[in-house]
């Protein structure tokens, strides 16, 4: 989603979106909510989003608040969120929290691939189309790390590692795509 759901409120004033931006977690807030969450806590970490605790590390703004920044108060919030973006866009993650980012950076991306009327550059798409066609060769092919004939089950673990690391590449991808879109240096 570009824009938030129109049914939904913002969780931390309750009201109606004001500037939404979605967080890496998939939530969406007013962007001067979660910037007055971020700065009710320590301003040297990023902070845990209110409704599932996992630290935000990018906040994208909402395709609408985008076009109003012309508004002076909304110039001023996509700005404060772009200083956020830039102090914890690059900041270090754990597996688990990169497992936890990975649909939301994959449906991102997908998005990216699918929309005619944004265009990657030439780089990034050719990294995502190898990263791809290395997936598809890997599962395909009968040359196995663990081959499934003689381990069963077992035997679809190097698969399965195989696949986690060139998605969570892809998620990298997405994530450094959306990073100097919304906010990066």
């Amino acid at each position: 989603m570009d824009d938030p759901p129109g049914s939904d409120m913002c969780s931390v004033c309750h009201g109606n979106f004001d500037t939404p931006c979605q967080a890496n977690c998939s939530h969406w807030f007013c962007g001067n909510c979660i910037m007055l969450v971020w700065h009710h806590g320590s301003a040297l970490q990023p902070c845990k989003c209110p409704l599932c605790r996992r630290y935000i590390t990018l906040l994208v703004p909402s395709e609408a608040s985008l076009r109003q920044a012309d508004r002076p108060e909304v110039a001023e919030i996509l700005g404060k969120v772009e200083r956020y973006n830039r102090y914890f866009g690059d900041h270090p993650r754990s597996l688990i929290q990169r497992g936890q980012d990975l649909p939301f950076f994959l449906r991102r991306l997908l998005r990216e691939l699918i929309d005619p009327n944004r265009s990657l550059p030439a780089l990034r798409m050719a990294q995502i189309c190898f990263a791809m066609i290395l997936l598809a060769i890997y599962l395909v092919s009968p040359v196995d790390l663990i081959p499934e004939a003689m381990f069963g089950l077992l035997g679809y673990v190097d698969d399965f590692i195989v696949a986690l690391v060139i998605l969570f590449n892809l998620a990298a991808i997405s994530r450094s795509i959306l990073y100097h879109r919304h906010g990066g240096s």
